[in-house]
């Protein structure tokens, strides 16, 4: 994994979709809808587990080509698009209703 400033983790994740509820200071998700917590970034055995990946074809580590992931998803640099392994698991949550604790199932 490469070894992001503190700055730089920050900005990523400032980056990644916030959501209303729960808190975006703590939650959020990424590209394919995985739940991704803010303190678990570099931790690959947790549920919310993140890291910083470079979305570009040979391009610099610069804040428009680095996304949020979740540590089971990748990004196919080719096609320009998320490999989504983990999504968000809304099974038995109304539409309007609020999710009350994040969970993750696999794709």
């Amino acid at each position: 994994m490469t070894a992001f400033s503190n700055e730089t983790i920050d900005k990523v994740w400032q980056n990644a979709r916030g959501m209303t509820e729960p808190s975006a200071e703590i939650w959020r998700r990424d590209e394919c809808g995985a739940w991704i917590k803010r303190d678990q970034y570099g931790h690959e055995q947790s549920e919310f587990g993140w890291r910083i990946e470079n979305v570009s074809l040979g391009g610099p580590d610069t804040l428009e080509n680095l996304r949020a992931l979740h540590h089971a998803n990748s990004y196919d640099r080719a096609n320009g698009r998320a490999k989504c392994h983990m999504t968000a698991d809304q099974t038995a949550t109304p539409v309007m209703e609020h999710i009350r604790e994040p969970r993750n199932r696999k794709a």
